[in-house]
């Protein structure tokens, strides 16, 4: 008896207690798993492999004078097919697109699981679990950091998924510097701001008792994240207002850290740049949420 009245007494213990009950609530239904993963797979199968930028730029193959000597035509050629080779790494920083966009899709699906978050939260209203959880000595805090604890480990699991499955169908074209070691840095992005577009959403639903309202700040949402980012393709090639746009969007600092750490030579500084950003996003938007809890979180 004493052993439950400490339990009680300890906010970690309720906060583990509502985690663990939406992650099983997941794990215990793989069709959900699937589904969380088979839109990202089916982008890089297709944009990634079937509209693959590199094989446009590098397969590039002029038809020369016959009266030009076979030995010239060959080192023209070749010539040409570097000057593909570097295109791509001036545009992409890497000579595969592929490699380029299967990273990108690791941000891809943590922001549709953090955004799907706020669903959990409808559901729990709708269904009456919420006003049974508010009747304990649960923290309200403690609510609101499970449902975004729970969706950071649900993307984060994602993410490896989509990862692996790059690395099958790929080529990965990973840096000559890349170790594990560099896997920590992109699960601490990943982490970010996965924790912080979580809040967010689940501020969305914090009072919200209709799915629909919820779905409608989704659709309306997901792609000027996705495409205001450098997920698809590189802000240095966008207009000048989309470029502004960008420089706020957490997507874009969380995929440049992941590419940094995977694919790319790290520049320090930038890297530095982005996990500030990420760190800042993730700690104001959580701490709102569980100062907005506090208030407006109630039956």
């Amino acid at each position: 008896m004493t052993k439950n009245n400490n339990n009680s007494k300890n906010p970690l213990h309720g906060l583990w207690a509502l985690t663990n009950r939406d992650l099983k609530k997941w794990y215990k239904n793989p069709i959900i798993l699937l589904l969380g993963i088979i839109q990202p797979i089916i982008w890089m199968s297709l944009l990634g492999k079937a509209m693959n930028l590199g094989s446009m730029f590098t397969s590039f193959s002029p038809t020369l004078p016959s009266t030009i000597p076979q030995p010239i035509q060959e080192q023209i050629i070749q010539s040409m097919s570097d000057l593909s080779k570097q295109a791509m790494l001036s545009i992409f920083g890497t000579a595969d697109y592929f490699s380029y966009m299967a990273v990108g899709m690791m941000s891809f699906v943590v922001m549709f699981t953090a955004m799907f978050s706020g669903m959990s939260m409808v559901f729990d209203r709708r269904l009456g679990f919420l006003n049974k959880v508010l009747s304990t000595p649960v923290a309200r805090g403690s609510i609101l950091m499970a449902k975004i604890f729970s969706a950071v480990i649900r993307a984060l699991v994602q993410a490896t998924i989509v990862l692996g499955i790059a690395y099958v169908i790929g080529p990965l074209s990973v840096s000559a510097d890349f170790t594990p070691l560099n896997l920590l840095g992109v699960y601490a992005a990943l982490f970010l701001i996965s924790m912080g577009l979580s809040s967010i959403f689940i501020l969305i639903a914090i009072r919200s008792t209709k799915q629909e309202t919820q779905m409608a700040v989704v659709n309306l949402l997901n792609l000027p994240l996705m495409f205001a980012s450098n997920a698809m393709f590189p802000t240095k090639l966008m207009p000048d207002w989309l470029q502004t746009i960008t420089k706020i969007n957490p997507v874009t600092y969380a995929t440049d850290a992941t590419r940094q750490l995977i694919l790319y030579t790290v520049d320090m500084h930038q890297l530095a740049i982005d996990f500030l950003f990420l760190g800042a996003f993730a700690v104001i938007f959580s701490t709102l949420g569980i100062v907005l809890s506090w208030r407006y979180l109630s039956k």
